[in-house]
Order: C-alpha cells, then structure tokens, then sequence
C-alpha cells in the first residue's frame, strides 16, 4: 500500500511537463533508493528529485514572483565567485522579517514529501547509522527586504546515533547554498563530480510545493556532502556551518552586547562540537571558547566562564611535563586567560594551584603581562575570514 502511494505522489510531483523528469530515470529509482545509505551514487541516484527547474505545466506573468533584480530566481544573477553571506538568525541575532510560508499547503507538502520512506528525519533509518549528522529543514519563509526577495530555510543540525540534547540550527537562503558548492566544486573538483545541486528556477520559486521540494534537496545535499570522507572536513563546508555565527557574535562583542553574544556563539560552539575534529580550525575554535570565557564571565555566570576557560587552556597551556616554557612559543592570549582563570578559581573556590605556577613561570621567562592584548581586545580585532579570503 505505502509503495503505491510513494509512486502516485511521485508521478503526481513529477509530471510529463517537468523539464527534469526523465521516465525511464524515475523507473529506475526504487522505494529504498531515497537517502539511506552513505553511499557515493547517491546523489545520481537522487538525480530525479533533486532537479527543480520544471514548472509542472504552469506558469506565471511577466513581473510575478521573484521577478525583482536581487531575487533568488534570478537564473545565475549572483556571483558564484562572491563568499557565503551569512543569513544565520539562530538562535540570536538580527533575523529578516517575512510572512511565513509553513501554511497547511506547506506542511501537507513536506509531510508527503518527508513521511513515506524518507531518512532524513530523527527516527528515520539515518538515526542508526551512527556517528553521522541528520539535517532537517523546520521553517522556511520569504523575506522581502526591498527589492530583494528570497526564500530562508531554517535547518536543524543533528547527531545521530544518540539522544541529541543540544541540536545547533542554522539559517541559508538558496545562494548560500550556491556558494558553497560553487566553492567546493573550484576546490574539490573530482569529488563533487557526482554531487547534484538543485537547479534555479524563473517561476513559481514561492509556491508551498517548490519549497517543500528544494528543502527536501537541501536535507539530502548536505547529508551528502557530509557522507564524504574527502569532503567532510573541507574548511568551506564547516565554515558554511559555523562561521556566520562567529561574525556575528564578534559585532555584539564589539558594541558590548555580551548577553545577545551568547546565543550565536553558543551555536557555533555546537556546530563545530558536531562536525568533529576532521579539519577544524583551530583559530576559530580557540576564537569561539574565548568570546563565550568574555560573555560569561561579562553578564556573571561564573561556571559557565570557568567552564570555558578550561576549554581554552586545553588549547594554549603547555602540557605538565614540559619543563620550560619559550616565550616566543606562548599564545598572546595565554598570560590574559590565565589571569581570568585564576580569579575565578579563587571565587568559586577551585583549585588553582597549576595556574598560578604556570603564571609565575612565564613571568620568570620574561613573559609581560602588559605587553599582551586584553580577552576584549582580542576579540574584537581578530579576523573572522572564510579560507578563501585569507589565501587570496
């Protein structure tokens, strides 16, 4: 019964106008076809669905929806060779205003879209894979901010394979995407020869039925992408992740906003947390700990910066069997972070005995407190580029 469901609803999605359906390609595409496995043909297997650029025989007038000159519908009207712009709203921060789309036709769509045989939700075969990530598309709306109009999809970052308490979200719009891939395909050429990206449309970009299936091809190219061993770790795959979030908790720290900083930072400690240590950068780490040790410790929640402190010092403090310390070795901000640690050890009275040797120990080494940057300053000065930009 579910299979001939599937294949009414297909043939219902996929009409004889659509300029990507192929109807020999759709008969090849079994129920157990869909994104289950992390398998390197998925997304040729996935060719079908992942082609929108059909209007299924309908079509709208001159001046329609996403007519506008900054719109996503533009076929190729943004640079591909420009660097993601964050539109990350999650969970704080200045997000665009829209009506949203996610009415019932919306909902009715994604759930027949996601509900039968699909894998990319929690308790869908993904779950069990193992150490691996789940993407899910939750929200997606249009914003109108002038004469630009787009669509922004509100992703859920999951781990599988165990109860995710703290899942981290982010938010793109359809030319992130775009980036991305045009990034991964000048860096990463032979892996992404068989990686399919949804195609643009000029029509019908903001009808319930499009959304509901770009969002399920968004969910099945990141799980793509991160099915990868080549990829996985690539810097611009993570930065597309995270690195919004760090640029934006670095303008609220600028503007002393510690509380507001919390929310984007906090979720790129979780993004990072979740894509692993397979290329991480440690700059941004170190970047992302520090600002929340500043935050915590600026709106006094005192555990919370001692907690991250410790996080801090795994990264920059020498380990205890080095007998010397080099000064030209030492981290700016280790002197600072110790200082910092040490006073709160003394208020939430912890341990601090190791910190306070380390402290004397690089200041018998020549080490001048005065001569490095405050945690502040630090902050708000470091430079927050994507890979490519820094090797440009």
């Amino acid at each position: 019964m579910a299979s001939r469901l599937l294949d009414r609803l297909r043939r219902s999605f996929f009409r004889d106008g659509d300029a990507c359906k192929d109807e020999d390609a759709v008969e090849d595409f079994p129920e157990s076809s869909e994104l289950e496995d992390d398998t390197e043909c998925v997304s040729e297997r996935l060719g079908g669905t992942l082609c929108f650029d059909g209007s299924g025989g309908e079509t709208e007038e001159a001046g329609g929806e996403g007519s506008g000159a900054d719109s996503d519908s533009d076929f190729l009207g943004e640079s591909l060779d420009e660097g993601f712009i964050s539109t990350d709203a999650s969970p704080v921060g200045l997000s665009p205003s829209g009506p949203s789309l996610l009415t019932r036709q919306l909902q009715e769509s994604w759930r027949s879209l996601r509900g039968l045989g699909g894998s990319g939700g929690p308790g869908g075969p993904a779950a069990q894979q193992g150490e691996r990530l789940l993407f899910e598309v939750t929200d997606a709306c249009v914003v109108q901010d002038g004469t630009s109009k787009y669509v922004l999809y509100t992703i859920l970052v999951i781990q599988s394979g165990l109860s995710d308490k703290t899942p981290a979200v982010i938010s793109r719009r359809y030319s992130d995407f775009e980036r991305l891939h045009a990034r991964l395909r000048r860096r990463h050429g032979d892996e992404m020869q068989r990686v399919c990206f949804p195609r643009k449309k000029l029509r019908r970009n903001y009808v319930a039925e499009t959304i509901a299936k770009r969002s399920r091809a968004f969910e099945q190219y990141l799980s793509h992408l991160h099915s990868l061993p080549g990829l996985r770790g690539a810097p611009c795959l993570r930065e597309f992740f995270y690195l919004g979030d760090l640029q934006a908790g670095q303008a609220l720290l600028r503007v002393g906003q510690h509380q507001e900083a919390l929310g984007p930072l906090l979720n790129a400690r979780r993004l990072q947390e979740k894509l692993g240590q397979e290329g991480q950068q440690a700059s941004h780490w170190l970047f992302t700990v520090l600002g929340l040790v500043c935050c915590f410790q600026a709106v006094e929640q005192l555990e919370e910066a001692a907690e991250h402190c410790d996080l801090a010092l795994q990264e920059l403090a020498p380990p205890p069997s080095q007998e010397a310390v080099r000064p030209s070795k030492v981290h700016p901000q280790l002197m600072p972070l110790l200082q910092i640690t040490v006073r709160l050890s003394w208020k939430l009275s912890r341990d601090k005995r190791r910190w306070e040797a380390l402290l004397q120990q690089l200041q018998e080494a020549g080490v001048d407190p005065a001569g490095q940057p405050s945690l502040q300053e630090y902050l708000v000065k470091e430079s927050l580029l994507e890979t490519d930009q820094e090797h440009a």
